[in-house]
C-alpha cells in the first residue's frame, strides 16, 4: 500500500454528502475526512461511519449545516462534535481540537485551526490520517500510512503520555492490535500498557466492557488476549481471566469457524472465564452488562438442563442462542452438534389447559402440572406431530385422574 491518495469507495458517494461538504467549506480546505473512514478505505475495508474534521467552531457548523437544509444534532457540542444527518444517515463533524488538560478519563479541549494540533491529540498514527474530499490527498503527520502498510499499531508521540491522557487507550491499543496489527507488538506501546495497567481501575466499568467486547468481536482475539494476560493487563479489573481461559478462547475461535457460526463476543467472554455460572454472573455484574447479556452468560455457563436428550431439546429449553453457546463451550461436544441448530426454529406444542379440561381433568392446580408433563414427554420424544401429541395428552390426563382417585 503505497498510495498517498484516498481510493474511491462507495461511502464517498452517499446521497447528500457532497452538499454537506460544500456547506462546511471543503472546496476551500476547511473540512477533511478523518480517522476510521480514511484508514479503512486505504485498507480496502467497508466503511459505515463517516467522520469529518473542520476548522469551524460548533456553532458555525450548526449554522452552515442547517443553512444547507441538513439536520444538525449537537451530540457532543462541548467537545466540538455535531452530527449531520444526511438522507437518514449520520456523519460526525468535529472542530479541530487540542487538549488543555486531561485526567486519564476525560479531557478539557480548546478549538484550533491547526490540523497538526488536532492530529497530535489522537491516539494512534493510523487514526490520525486526513483526506481532502475533492482530491483524495492524504495528510499524514506521523507516518500512519507507512504503519498501515506494515500492520504496525503505534501511539503518536510517547506512549506513556497518550495513555496518561486517557487510560482507555490501553484497551484500545490491544483492540486495534487485534484488528490491524501483525507480528510483534510495538515495544514501547506494550511496555507502557504493562506499566500503567493499574490505571484501568479508574475507568467506568461500562467503558471497559465496551472496549473488551469490541476486542473479543475481532476475527481472532486470542493471540492479543494472551499478550494482555502475559503482561498482567487485565489483572486489576478482571483477575478471573488467566492463561487457561486464553486457551479456551483460542479453541472457541476455531470451533466457531468449524461450526460455521459467526464469532460472538459474549460467547468468547464466557470461554475466557472459569466455567461456572456464579463467576460469569459476578463478572457480568461488575462490567454492568445489559440484562440480556447477563442472561446469555448465565445460560451459557449454567448447570446441566434436565430432559435435554438432544441438541434440539436443549435449544427448546434455553433457546437456540443459548444452546449454541453451551455446545461450543463444551469441548467434549463435537462441533457438528451445532449444525442442526443453525436454522432451527423451536416448534410449538399447541396444547392448552382447555384441552386438558375437555379431556376430563378438573380445572385447578393439576392443569399446570399436567401441561408441564405433556410438554416434557413431547420434548423427550423429539417433538412428535399432532397424532402423537393427542396420545400423550390422553396418557397424562389418565395418569392425573388415577392419582386423584
Amino acid at each position: 500500500m503505497t498510495a498517498q491518495t484516498l481510493p474511491d469507495a462507495p461511502w464517498r458517494h452517499r446521497p447528500g454528502l457532497d452538499r454537506l461538504l460544500d456547506a462546511l467549506g471543503a472546496p476551500d480546505g476547511d473540512a477533511r475526512f478523518v480517522g476510521g473512514a480514511v484508514r479503512d478505505t486505504l485498507l480496502g475495508l467497508p466503511v459505515e461511519d463517516i467522520d469529518i474534521a473542520t476548522i469551524h467552531v460548533p456553532d458555525e457548523i450548526v449554522r452552515r449545516v442547517k443553512a444547507a437544509g441538513i439536520k444538525a444534532v449537537p451530540t457532543g457540542i462541548a467537545h466540538g462534535t455535531v452530527t449531520a444527518v444526511i438522507e437518514g444517515r449520520p456523519a460526525e463533524v468535529t472542530t479541530l481540537r487540542r487538549d488543555v488538560s486531561t485526567d486519564g478519563r476525560r479531557a478539557t479541549v480548546a478549538f484550533t485551526t491547526e490540523w497538526r494540533e488536532d492530529a497530535a491529540r489522537r491516539d494512534f498514527t493510523i487514526n490520525a490520517l486526513y483526506a481532502d474530499p475533492a482530491t483524495g490527498e492524504i495528510t499524514d503527520f506521523f507516518g500512519g500510512v507507512a504503519d498501515l502498510a506494515a500492520r504496525h499499531v503505534r501511539f503518536i508521540g510517547k506512549a506513556e503520555d497518550r495513555i496518561a491522557e486517557d487510560h482507555l487507550r490501553i484497551l484500545r491499543f490491544f483492540r486495534f492490535l487485534a484488528r490491524f496489527g501483525g507480528g510483534e507488538p510495538d515495544r514501547e506501546a506494550y511496555a507502557a500498557c504493562v506499566a500503567q495497567a493499574n490505571s484501568l481501575m479508574a475507568l467506568s466499568r461500562e467503558r471497559i466492557a465496551d472496549e473488551l467486547l469490541k476486542l473479543l468481536a475481532t476475527a481472532d482475539p486470542a493471540p492479543v488476549v494472551r499478550l494482555m494476560v502475559d503482561g498482567g493487563i487485565l489483572t486489576p479489573i478482571l483477575p478471573e481471566i488467566t492463561e487457561p481461559g486464553v486457551t479456551r478462547l483460542a479453541d472457541m475461535v476455531q470451533r466457531e469457524k468449524l461450526a460455521g457460526v459467526e464469532g460472538a463476543a459474549l460467547r468468547r467472554l464466557c470461554a475466557l472465564l472459569p466455567q461456572d455460572a456464579a463467576t460469569g454472573e459476578a463478572v457480568a455484574a461488575r462490567l454492568k452488562l445489559s440484562n440480556r447479556a447477563r442472561k446469555r452468560i448465565a445460560l451459557a455457563l449454567g448447570p446441566t438442563v434436565e430432559n435435554a436428550r438432544s441438541v434440539e431439546a436443549l435449544a427448546y429449553r434455553i433457546g437456540t442462542e443459548g444452546a449454541i453457546d453451551r455446545l461450543l463451550l463444551d469441548r467434549s461436544a463435537g462441533v457438528e452438534s451445532v449444525t442442526p441448530l443453525i436454522d432451527w426454529q423451536p416448534p410449538v406444542l399447541g396444547v392448552t389447559g382447555g384441552r386438558l379440561i375437555a379431556g376430563g381433568l378438573t380445572a385447578g392446580p393439576d392443569i399446570a402440572a399436567a401441561l408441564k408433563a405433556v410438554e416434557d414427554q413431547w420434548v423427550a420424544e423429539g417433538f412428535p406431530g399432532e397424532t402423537r401429541v393427542g396420545e400423550i395428552v390422553d396418557q397424562i390426563v389418565s395418569k392425573f385422574q388415577r392419582a386423584r382417585q
